[in-house]
């Protein structure tokens, strides 16, 4: 969605790097290219006129003068400013005090709220709640089975008495409100905690739709009027946005089609132009592609800096924590890491949802931008019916297999033998790569760690090992140092106790104190 616009600013902070101090001409060519690159963005006049002046302002103050960094104090503004016109600060929902809550739901036409009454119903159902969607469109045709089925993939009962219309021709029967307050009532009597009230959209700002909203909300006097807009809308959003503020005075704002190609400019002007925070995002077309909208993770996503909370986020809620404990486990015992191990971990993967959303994510993403575009998500289908081709023996030996071996697979997966050779190369370099982590793993002078020396100790070939005294080039003089070395470590060898180190220590070791099966002494020497 901010492709445009955090290539821009991107691009316009690269101009500061290496400066040791700024000039007002630099801060006012700055903030030129960040007013230029919101209005490309679609974002609303009076947005930008605010956000460049306070930005210039800071700038031009002593916290960038008297930083050691301009350059990254003037990201820092910028990303601060930006959390501030997205809303300032993450805003959840209000809970009833007593009974169920209620949520109402209202926007235009085509903006995605029956879609998006699903997606909601099912993230709070995540939650641990327990929420009943009402079907209140009763004039869209088909909108009461379109609600029914999107209730059906989130899991979520439907609350449907009338069937609204289902041409364009039919007459809309049923009143709305009446529906409305019924569907209160049932989630009273059957103990949901969640109404969520999907109303009629309208094409445009019409009266009497309005008129109809506000009768629903005098009706059902809902904790939360969420405002669902279309991401994608443009400069109108302000507009649409003001006539429901004022139309049903709505408390917060839920974005749709994040995933869009559009330039956003409706993310960041609605919140700042009517006061009201923007709570939700739906970032795709699955019923679990919704989140919750934290403005400073928005901000450093649009800046390239990444958001890599929700991506830990996303991994504490699909991954899998006893196949991770069994890798883990796996891994301290310097066991080997096989085919079946990277095929569970794959599906880990795929579990957290889209590969592209997920390593865009990760700051610096935009310089990758291309290449995350082009990345097929079907490489790991792929991937997955290769090694699924294998037999057991294969997955825990690939060594053994061999030409005729990699046709087979080929062909039981579909691939060209190139793409099982491809396979088969980079999980060789992951195999050694897991094998070196597990040998040398561990803190820096833990002892015990793998691969670490213990207190006062050296690691093979490290800094602080001892270094070896070099041979004498001499013949003679180097067979008389070969023979010294050897008497040292005689002597060294005599002067070691004998024994176990715990137990005896001196004197010679006898077997029999052992209480050994017979003849198993001849294994000891005796």
């Amino acid at each position: 969605m901010f492709n445009s616009l955090s290539d821009r600013l991107t691009a316009t902070f690269k101009n500061l790097r290496g400066k040791g101090r700024l000039t007002e001409a630099d801060v006012d060519a700055t903030v030129r290219e960040i007013r230029r690159a919101l209005l490309d963005a679609d974002v609303a006049v009076p947005v930008v006129r605010e956000f460049t002046a306070r930005v210039r302002e800071r700038a031009l103050g002593a916290e960038v003068s008297g930083a050691l960094n301009p350059s990254q104090q003037i990201v820092k503004i910028v990303n601060e400013e930006l959390v501030e016109i997205l809303g300032g600060e993450t805003r959840r929902i209000r809970m009833a005090k007593t009974g169920p809550t209620i949520i109402m739901l209202a926007g235009l036409q085509g903006a995605g709220k029956t879609t998006l009454a699903g997606k909601l119903a099912k993230w709070l159902k995540s939650q641990g709640h327990s929420p009943i969607l009402v079907a209140c469109d009763l004039q869209r045709p088909n909108a009461v089975t379109q609600l029914q089925v999107v209730g059906k993939r989130a899991g979520v009962p439907v609350f449907a008495p009338h069937p609204g219309a289902t041409s364009e021709l039919e007459h809309p029967a049923g009143d709305p409100v009446a529906v409305a307050r019924s569907g209160v009532e049932e989630a009273r009597q059957k103990l949901h905690d969640f109404v969520i009230v999907d109303t009629a959209g309208r094409l445009g700002v019409d009266t009497e739709m309005m008129e109809q909203a506000r009768q629903i909300r005098r009706a059902i006097v809902p904790n939360e009027v969420l405002f669902v807009i279309d991401a994608m809308i443009g400069q109108d959003a302000v507009n649409t946005a003001m006539a429901f503020d004022e139309g049903v005075n709505f408390t917060g704002v839920v974005l749709s089609k994040l995933d869009g190609d559009a330039r956003g400019g409706a993310a960041l002007s609605v919140a700042s132009v009517t006061g009201k925070p923007v709570m939700f995002a739906s970032t795709g077309e699955g019923v679990d592609d919704f989140e919750l909208f934290h403005p400073d993770r928005m901000a450093s996503r649009i800046l390239d800096m990444g958001d890599v909370l929700t991506l830990i986020e996303q991994a504490e809620k699909n991954w899998d924590k006893d196949e991770a404990a069994r890798m883990a486990k796996k891994f301290a015992d310097q066991e080997d890491f096989t085919l079946d191990d990277f095929l569970s971990q794959m599906q880990q993967i795929r579990n957290m949802g889209s590969m592209k959303k997920m390593l865009m994510m990760m700051p610096g993403a935009q310089n990758i931008r291309q290449q995350l575009e082009q990345f097929d998500e079907r490489e790991i289908d792929r991937v997955e019916a290769i090694v699924r081709s294998m037999t057991p023996h294969e997955r825990v030996a690939p060594k053994i297999i061999n030409g005729s071996r990699r046709a087979r697979i080929a062909r039981g997966s579909g691939v060209h033998v190139s793409e099982v050779n491809g396979l088969l190369e980079r999980f060789a370099q992951a195999q050694k790569m897991m094998k070196k982590m597990a040998q040398g793993g561990g803190m820096p002078g833990m002892p015990g760690m793998p691969g670490m020396a213990g207190p006062g100790g050296a690691r093979k070939g490290g800094k602080n090992a001892p270094k070896k005294k070099a041979r004498s080039g001499n013949p003679a003089k180097a067979a008389q140092e070969l023979k010294d070395a050897e008497a040292r470590r005689a002597g060294a060898a005599k002067a070691l106790p004998t024994g176990a180190a715990f137990g005896q220590q001196g004197g010679d070791f006898d077997p029999s104190q052992l209480n050994l099966p017979k003849g198993f002494d001849k294994f000891l020497g005796k």
